[in-house]
């Protein structure tokens, strides 16, 4: 009899390609696919902050070098020339202090970018300066200013901006979120294991990396544009915001992983500040996924629902990214408008300028594993259906749909 304990059944072989791989394999390449990905954003934004670093290295040199001509000036307007100079281009702290490193008061002339809380004494303000100077010197030395002869008048000390010190740890906050959803999808998907069929565990899983797959992917694109604009400092602090509002993503969707499998907590809520929401982080990153697409909205202000914000949210990302995945035209358009019911409830519907869908896949779209994409995963909309009819009472249903003709989808929610 031949011996086949170890060899893994067809079930738990996938073909991709020519290439017939186990699942345990594929689950290994997305491991390190995930973790090389960390790596080179940690990598790439460490490059970033080496070069802000530096920059403002240069403009404390800067700053000392001509403070240090200043004195060979024959007039105030001199010194107010060189100081003026430099001014505007310096947004870190700076304190200039003493030959021996002591603040100089009045305190408020001799520094810039500092928070000092002018309700303290002035003893207590000097101490505390005091500190932070020696906090200054242990990340970098200060420029020293001398006169002709050499003799040292004064020093400047300086620390990096939190723009810097927000990329210095934007990193290690993503790997560390990104950890927890992995720990978070190991337990959901565990327990789906064992009261769902296997196929549907596979789904989550692939749904994971699909989920992660935009704000990754924006992440990259905003390193990129902060690479290209690093001098532009308005610019910089904008990315910077748009970075940490991927972040939260990360942390929205390990949230609503976590939720699959169990009951979730419902409460009324404005469904047009829901969606709208949703809409607001497509509408900024959909140029960084390489699409041109209106999102229009007709929302009732006034419908109050009892939902799962976090969920239902999932359920209009989902059917947005259909939406747009289906469109190809350059001038792709996609409605969604809300609408009271007239006994009680409301009603969503989302319409697209797309490809549109035969008879035969609108009957099988809401199927787990289903999908008409080459890189799709088919549980987006299993998934919808399963938030929307299981979770919250309602209705989700292909409302109209013909090839070349767009798609309509509709939400009945009780």
């Amino acid at each position: 009899m031949k011996d086949t304990s170890s060899s893994p059944s067809g079930a738990d072989r996938v073909r991709i390609g020519r290439a017939n791989v186990t699942k345990w394999q594929i689950k290994v390449l997305l491991t390190v696919f995930g973790f090389a990905i960390m790596a080179a954003v940690l990598l790439y934004t460490k490059l970033i902050v080496d070069e802000l670093v530096a920059n403002e290295r240069r403009t404390v040199e800067l700053y000392a070098n001509l403070l240090a001509r200043s004195y060979n000036a024959n007039s105030d307007e001199d010194l107010l020339f060189y100081t003026d100079l430099t001014y505007s281009s310096i947004h870190f702290p700076v304190i200039l202090t003493d030959k021996k490193e002591r603040p100089v008061y009045p305190f408020a002339q001799f520094m810039l970018n500092v928070d000092l809380d002018s309700t303290m004494s002035i003893e207590q303000q000097r101490a505390w300066l005091i500190d932070y100077i020696q906090s200054m010197k242990q990340e970098y030395q200060p420029f020293i200013i001398k006169d002709p002869n050499g003799k040292v008048l004064q020093k400047i000390f300086y620390t990096n901006s939190g723009i810097v010190r927000r990329l210095q740890y934007m990193p290690y906050v993503e790997i560390m979120i990104v950890s927890a959803f992995i720990m978070i999808g190991y337990v959901a998907f565990s327990t789906i294991r064992r009261n769902e069929e296997s196929n549907i565990w596979v789904g989550m899983a692939k749904e994971a990396a699909h989920q992660l797959g935009t704000p990754l992917s924006s992440l990259l694109a905003w390193l990129e544009i902060l690479r290209m604009n690093k001098e532009d400092h308005g610019l910089v602090v904008q990315t910077a915001e748009e970075m940490q509002r991927d972040v939260e993503r990360l942390n929205v969707i390990a949230n609503r992983f976590s939720k699959i499998g169990s009951q979730p907590h419902l409460q009324m809520t404005r469904l047009a500040d829901v969606i709208e929401n949703v809409c607001r982080y497509f509408e900024t990153r959909l140029p960084n996924l390489g699409r041109k697409v209106v999102l229009h909205r007709d929302l009732d202000p006034a419908i109050m629902c009892n939902v799962n914000a976090d969920l239902f949210e999932w359920v209009i990302e989902n059917l947005i990214k259909n939406a747009v995945e289906a469109i190809e035209r350059q001038d792709g358009r996609i409605d969604i408008v809300l609408r009271p019911r007239s006994r009680g409830g409301a009603l969503l519907t989302v319409t697209d300028n797309g490809k549109g869908m035969t008879t035969q896949v609108r009957s099988k779209i809401f199927q787990p594993g289903y999908t008409t994409k080459r890189r799709g995963w088919g549980l987006g909309l299993s998934l919808s259906r399963r938030i929307v009819e299981e979770y919250h009472g309602g209705k989700i249903v292909v409302k109209e749909s013909a090839p070349g003709a767009g798609t309509t989808f509709a939400i009945d929610l009780p």
